[in-house]
């Protein structure tokens, strides 16, 4: 099972333990997205930043849409370099267990949610942040 995990909140007067923690996830900024594994690990760094990302299982699709619209080799798009069915692999490739890495950067630049987030400072139903049980409304507004 997959993992996104989306920096919501910015970095004014945060704890440094929770910053070095985000930094370990690949989160420098807001509006940044990685793709981790549900692994005890992952949960434990995840609990310990939740008042900052949002965070939910993604499906195979949701993945497949982040490769082919925002996934980047390097500087160059992956849209531009492989085609729609080798995205397609890949995804399904990632979603099975292969690493992140070996297809695109491991982090996704999106651009702020249309229509704007709820609220940055409470939690899921009433605002953005914590757990979800889906990811993919939040990152298709965002794509």
């Amino acid at each position: 099972m997959k993992l996104a995990i989306l920096r919501v909140r910015g970095r004014r007067k945060i704890n440094y333990k929770i910053e070095d923690t985000l930094k370990m996830l690949r989160l420098i900024r807001p509006n940044n997205c990685v793709i981790v594994d549900d692994t005890p690990q992952n949960l434990g760094m995840i609990m310990k930043v939740k008042d900052y990302v949002a965070y939910g299982q993604v499906d195979e699709l949701t993945i497949f849409k982040l490769l082919s619209k925002r996934g980047k080799k390097g500087r160059i798009d992956l849209s531009t370099v492989m085609k729609e069915d080798e995205i397609k692999k890949a995804a399904s490739e990632i979603f099975g267990g292969a690493k992140l890495k070996d297809f695109v950067n491991p982090v996704f630049k999106l651009r702020p949610p249309s229509k704007g987030y709820k609220n940055t400072k409470k939690n899921y139903p009433e605002g953005d942040l914590g757990k979800r049980g889906d990811m993919t409304m939040l990152l298709s507004r965002m794509m």
